[in-house]
């Protein structure tokens, strides 16, 4: 079954009850994990770093937005309590070594590596380490650096799998990517899923069809809130609609239908497909021609309508009414 992960992410904007009310929201979704992200400022950011988009106007510097957005120790293990209570797999993305070890203390089964870090190797040391599966965006990485990545895995044993992401807030239809979800299955052999910021449903079930056996994406209560990933996130509401139609197009796709057996439509065959009638009153003798016939329900009152051509040329042995069927013997052979 398709794994949904629905992404916090800052959504929180560094509120611990605003993190729990989104727990508790998506619980009711039927989404299977939600993620968070694992800022520790001081190990991953400095001053210097740029904001991507300025959204902000209370952090001065992206260093001070990261800062307001750590939990502590005990703060996670109280998210990850919460998560485990309400059923959904607890995630969060690490961006520094210091976050991998806070949450080996908290308690992860899986790792998510976002697209900028898919070339930090030393990161990815220090998740290998701990000998958990790995989930890798490649939203910023070309199939090269994918290898080399791959390579670095599968040296140190680790499971891993794989999601198409482009990296782009709002994602455009134009920016997708849907083609790669093949090429990346059938180039690394793992399994392979879909990392979504388009701010729609589509996409997502446009993927499931297309075989990922993962989708993440980004959830916010509403896309005007404050933070940089809401105007490409889909609202509570959104994710229960996506969540349906996965699982919708998830059964579609494990129950193929056999197109050399239509027996099951042999009693609506009946009602929907017609017999051949005459369109205007005819004498005997008559030699019909294609304009004198007509097609009506149901099926089994005259001759097969995919008969026509078997009777265009013949004689009628008797007179007909306008829109009577018309039978075999009818004619002259």
């Amino acid at each position: 079954m398709t794994k949904i992960i629905a992404e916090i992410a800052q959504a929180h904007d560094g509120s611990l009850g605003i993190a729990h009310s989104y727990i508790d929201a998506l619980s009711k979704t039927g989404v299977d994990t939600i993620k968070f992200q694992t800022h520790i400022a001081e190990a991953e950011s400095s001053i210097y770093e740029p904001f991507r988009v300025k959204f902000s106007k209370q952090d001065a510097t992206r260093f001070e937005y990261w800062k307001r957005m750590e939990f502590n120790l005990n703060q996670w293990k109280e998210i990850k309590k919460h998560c485990d209570e309400v059923g959904l797999e607890f995630m969060s993305s690490p961006f520094s070594n210091a976050a991998v070890d806070l949450l080996e203390e908290v308690g992860v089964k899986c790792y998510k590596v976002g697209s900028g870090e898919v070339n930090n190797l030393l990161l990815l040391e220090k998740i290998a380490q701990t000998g958990k599966p790995i989930i890798i965006s490649s939203g910023m990485s070309s199939l090269s650096e994918l290898d080399t990545t791959v390579a670095f895995l599968k040296e140190r044993n680790l499971e891993y799998s794989i999601l198409q992401c482009t990296t782009s807030y709002p994602t455009s239809p134009e920016q997708y990517g849907l083609n790669v979800i093949q090429e990346l299955k059938e180039r690394y052999q793992v399994p392979i899923g879909f990392s979504d910021h388009s701010s729609s449903i589509e996409s997502c079930i446009a993927a499931t069809a297309l075989g990922a056996e993962i989708l993440e994406f980004h959830v916010v209560f509403d896309k005007e809130m404050f933070g940089p990933d809401a105007k490409s996130s889909l609202t509570i509401a959104e994710t229960s609609l996506l969540v349906n139609g996965v699982r919708n197009i998830e059964k579609a796709l494990q129950n193929p239908i056999d197109k050399n057996n239509n027996f099951q439509f042999s009693d609506l065959k009946q009602i929907f497909e017609k017999s051949l009638a005459v369109n205007k009153d005819l004498d005997i003798g008559h030699v019909l021609t294609f304009s004198d016939l007509e097609t009506k329900k149901p099926k089994g009152y005259g001759i097969l309508a995919s008969d026509y051509k078997n009777v265009i040329g013949k004689t009628l042995n008797k007179p007909m009414k306008k829109w009577d069927f018309l039978n075999i013997e009818d004619i002259n052979e």
